[in-house]
């Protein structure tokens, strides 16, 4: 059963630092997207950002699935996002919220949608975080991969996970 819901920023920083490893580790068979975080995604890589190919890779893998909004009830609450927020962000936080899961997002706009709406959330930092605390990287490795990210654009509000476990 899916637990965490992938909004395009995070799980783009994951897949850009080569990190998308991290991910299947944590989260295999309960790690999902939908289909319009799937189409900014496409967008990504038609634009030249090839590095973002090992989302659909995973997904052909079966670790990540993704889902379109399915309930009227995730229809009109993504209706209502939509207007201050990304379709991504959008649709990611109605099928938390509907659905029960957790979401991860780094977007400022969408973390506060997500404790208005009282849905459970993490971010490119937190994952990171219980990625050392699980035992699937340490420190250093953590710290290899939020570089790797930052240098790809990522505003980490940290410059390292050593700090934070």
């Amino acid at each position: 059963m899916p637990e965490i819901v992938f909004d395009s920023c995070v799980v783009s920083n994951f897949a850009l630092s080569g990190a998308l490893p991290v991910l299947e580790k944590l989260y295999r068979g309960g790690a999902i997207i939908t289909d319009f975080v799937w189409a900014e995604i496409l967008r990504g890589i038609q634009a030249g950002h090839s590095t973002l190919a090992g989302i659909p890779e995973s997904v052909r893998a079966g670790w990540l699935k993704e889902t379109g909004l399915q309930s009227s009830e995730e229809k009109a609450l993504f209706s209502g996002l939509s207007l201050s927020l990304g379709l991504g962000e959008a649709s990611s936080l109605a099928v938390a919220k509907c659905r029960g899961y957790r979401l991860a997002s780094d977007d400022r706009v969408a973390r506060a949608e997500a404790a208005r709406l009282s849905i459970s959330l993490t971010g490119t930092v937190g994952i990171l975080v219980k990625a050392v605390r699980s035992g699937v990287c340490d420190t250093g490795t953590a710290d290899v991969h939020l570089k790797k990210m930052i240098a790809a654009g990522f505003f980490s509000p940290v410059q390292s996970i050593q700090e934070h476990v």
